[in-house]
């Protein structure tokens, strides 16, 4: 491509700052951004990168003028950064097919809502086709519990069972994100509303979570990619929700209490997946109040011939998120219309050219 790649950013939050300023540094245009704040609307996007970037000329504006503005402007790219949920996403994701611009969300579910919300997956791929263009999801998910995995399969004779677990501070995220993840609970409550679907056998864990009664861990939605990267078929999936504890009091400025000694300070949702080709998948995310001692981290073994483990600790985990996305916006304008996950792009790669230079279909 010639020219510059266009994009526009919906969601103006703490993400944004980075995903804005990487687009724009790898020689992206931003055209337009959108956020429902009333505090930062109108503010130009400099002011919201912040740390004395430079102005940009491209203020917020409203995210119900999303809509009129996109089909105007057509960019080649809309960046979505709010909400977690692919149905809490669907509303833009829908707006954009209709339009024919290319989208790609941070939202975790996003990256492969095809085994947990698959009825809408289905009708957002439709809209796609229709349009003409690519709706996808990526981020920090995609490589630390994807790719990097799935690199390392390469260098497997033998794998048995993959297991994987990653780490983060509840506090780090809102109070809502918190709660769903049982702190502050005793472990009688948490075991009876959080962990209440523990015993659930996989056929009916799959009705629940597909009718959106039940929301899985981000690590159901990995499976599937892995699974999908891999060749594999599932043959059963089910989730365990583990309550975590401290042996001493710990005080979450989140939730704005301590969290007495044995109690919930988060948990650990464990989904185990059985192929068909014999592979089991372990995998778990670990949210909770970190002790003093704790940190993020990441670990995945490949047990088999040989054992492999990779240990990735106090990852970058917003700055990967944002450069993993804003890495994959080539791929995204060359893949195929529809909703394509990134299990079905070429693996990702650096860019030390423009992007524009990397698209290859335009």
């Amino acid at each position: 491509m010639k020219r510059k790649v266009t994009v526009a950013q919906y969601g103006c939050g703490r993400m944004s700052r980075y995903l804005m300023r990487y687009a724009i540094e790898k020689g992206c245009e931003l055209v337009a951004a959108f956020d429902m704040n009333p505090e930062i609307i109108g503010k130009d996007v400099g002011e919201i990168i912040g740390d004395g970037y430079k102005h940009v000329g491209v203020a917020v504006n409203n995210s119900d003028k999303a809509d009129e503005m996109l089909g105007k402007l057509k960019p080649d790219v809309c960046i979505i950064a709010t909400r977690s949920t692919l149905a809490e996403i669907a509303d833009i994701m829908t707006i954009c097919a209709n339009h024919g611009i290319n989208a790609v969300s941070i939202c975790e579910e996003a990256l492969y809502p095809w085994n947990s919300s698959p009825a809408l997956t289905k009708e957002l791929d439709e809209l796609a086709k229709k349009g003409n263009c690519t709706l996808t999801g990526v981020g920090y998910c995609e490589l630390f519990w994807g790719t990097m995995v799935t690199n390392l399969a390469g260098s497997s004779f033998d794998i048995k069972t993959i297991r994987g677990s990653s780490w983060y501070n509840v506090e780090d995220y809102g109070i809502a994100l918190a709660e769903g993840h049982g702190a502050g609970l005793s472990i009688d409550e948490f075991n009876k509303t959080i962990g209440c679907y523990n015993d659930t056998p996989s056929d009916e864990i799959k009705k629940l979570v597909e009718s959106g009664a039940y929301v899985p861990s981000y690590m159901w939605n990995q499976n599937g990619w892995l699974c999908s990267k891999l060749g594999l078929t599932v043959v059963s999936q089910t989730q365990k929700c583990i309550p975590c504890t401290h042996d001493k009091d710990l005080h979450s400025e989140t939730l704005g209490m301590t969290i007495k000694a044995g109690d919930a300070t988060g948990m650990a949702a464990v989904v185990t997946t059985e192929t068909a080709e014999g592979i089991t998948l372990i995998t778990e995310c670990v949210g909770k109040v970190y002790a003093p001692d704790e940190f993020d981290k990441n670990e995945w073994t490949l047990e088999g011939e040989p054992d492999t483990t990779v240990i990735v600790n106090r990852p970058a985990t917003v700055e990967l998120t944002c450069a993993t996305l804003v890495n994959r916006i080539a791929h995204l304008i060359d893949a195929p219309a529809g909703y394509v996950t990134t299990d079905r792009f070429p693996y990702n790669e650096y860019y030390v050219r423009p992007i524009n230079e990397y698209v290859k279909t335009k």
